[in-house]
This record gives structure tokens, sequence and C-alpha cells, in this order.
């Protein structure tokens, strides 16, 4: 074995919380290759593509525990209990998650649960959906001379209603993305022009984000909430970015020559 990929701790009865990435299989890391070609027993979210699956050895166990708006297979009580069940009957399990597991992933709701019951565990970093989506879209998310900060935030919402700290989201000279945001962009977007954002500010939505099949919406706060739209529905995983930066990033992407350039409505 090659001296630069590290090899797991040795014996069973642990976790392996791994990020899959933002879609794409070849974006997955090889120490993510690795551990799942390692693993008894893979549990899996909804994020996580076809074709990372197609990856896991015919003989591994899956067990899927992914999550949709209010739709629950499993709470994640139970997800943290199951990793400690299988790891005590002496797996080698992977909990492997779209995205980062550290980037609203609940990674480390995950580690606490396993911390407490004493089961040793390892994370894979992947590369979360905000990095994964922005590079396919030529859409860089910092900028010298027009973004020197950069907002992760989720878009969940309670009772109906984005919360969040809205006079650190309006400051200038910063870049926002909003993951789960979708179904709420148009109180989001109008919520930001409230507190002082310009209405001008460019905004994009993306969907299925470094697949082929892309799709990638612009506008402005003002415009993109009308631009999103019904038929066809947003069927893949979408997030929000609002900055200057989508400005720059549409005049990249019609420059860019990408081997498989993904879609886009603007």
């Amino acid at each position: 074995m090659p001296p630069h990929l590290e090899t797991p701790p040795a014996g069973p009865g642990r976790v392996c919380l791994v990020g899959a990435g933002p879609g794409a299989a070849d974006l997955l890391t090889l120490r993510a290759l690795r551990r799942l070609e390692q693993a008894d027993v893979v549990v899996y979210d909804r994020l996580v593509g076809a074709d990372i699956l197609e990856l896991v050895p015919p003989a591994t166990e899956r067990i899927f525990v992914g999550k949709m708006r209010a739709r629950h297979m499993l709470p994640q009580s139970g997800i943290n209990q199951l990793l400690i069940d299988l790891a005590r009957a002496g797996k080698s399990v992977v909990r492997l998650k779209g995205g980062d597991p550290f980037i609203f992933g609940r990674g480390g709701e995950e580690l606490e649960a396993l911390a407490a019951a004493g089961v040793p565990f390892e994370v894979v970093p992947g590369i979360t959906a905000a990095l994964g989506c922005a590079a396919h879209a030529s859409l860089p998310l910092t900028h010298r001379d027009h973004a020197q900060t950069l907002l992760f935030v989720t878009g969940h919402t309670k009772d109906g209603e984005v919360e969040l700290d809205w006079p650190a989201l309006v400051r200038p000279h910063q870049t926002i993305v909003v993951y789960m945001g979708a179904k709420a962009v148009a109180s989001l977007c109008a919520k930001l022009i409230a507190h002082g954002l310009d209405a001008n500010t460019h905004a994009a939505l993306i969907e299925n984000g470094t697949y082929q099949h892309q799709r990638t919406i612009t506008g402005t706060l003002a415009t993109l909430p009308a631009k999103v739209p019904c038929q066809p529905p947003l069927l893949g995983p979408a997030l929000i970015v609002i900055g200057e930066v989508v400005g720059l990033g549409a005049g990249l992407a019609r420059r860019a020559e990408l081997a498989t350039p993904p879609g886009s409505l603007s």
C-alpha cells in the first residue's frame, strides 16, 4: 500500500463517517473509496448518488436511513443507536453522508453519540455541496474584489419562516450560501431585502450540483423567486448562492470549456 494512504485503526467494531461529496462519484476522495471497500456495512443518506453506491462491494450490507422534508426513514436518535449497535456487533461501519459530514450533515451529533457509547470512530471529509456546485457553475465563492467573507447557513424553516441572523447576512462584500433553502427562496430573498440588502444583488439557485444535468438559475434577490420553476419542479437537491460573485460567475460560465457542461437556465 502506498505510504501516503492511511489505513483505518485496527480491529472490528468501529464507525467511519464518510463524506460522499456533492454528487458525482469521481469527486469522492481516495480515502473515502478505501473505507467503502473495507466496510462490512454502509449506512447511507438520501443524497448519496446511485453511482457512488455502485462503488460499494456487492457483498457489503447496505442500510438506507435517508431523510426528506418532514419524512424520516429513521429519526436521528435511531440512526445514532443503529451505528452503536452495528459497531458493538463487531462490524466495520461506514456512515455515508452527502457532501461533508460536518457541514449541515449532523455528523457532530453522531460523533457525540458514538463517543458517549465508547465506540471508536474516524471522520473522512468530503467536498461540501457549496464548493462542488459553485465550481461546476464556474462561480468563485470568494474574490479579492467582490467577497472577502463566505457564510454557510441553513434555509430550514420554522413554522414556514426562515430564522437567520439577518444583520450579519446583509453586510457588504460577502457571499452567502444557503443549504436546504429552495422551498423558502421567496421568503429568504424578501427578508434579505427588508433588512437592507440591495434588491439587485445577484443570486442563483443550483440544482443537482456536479451532475451533468446540473441546473443553474440566475437572477437577483428581486427576480430569482419568480424564476424558480414549479413546472418542471425542483426534483434534486438545491442550494442558493447570493452575492456579487454570482454575477461574475455568470460571465465565466459562458466562457468555460467543461468536458460535461451542466445545464443552465438563466
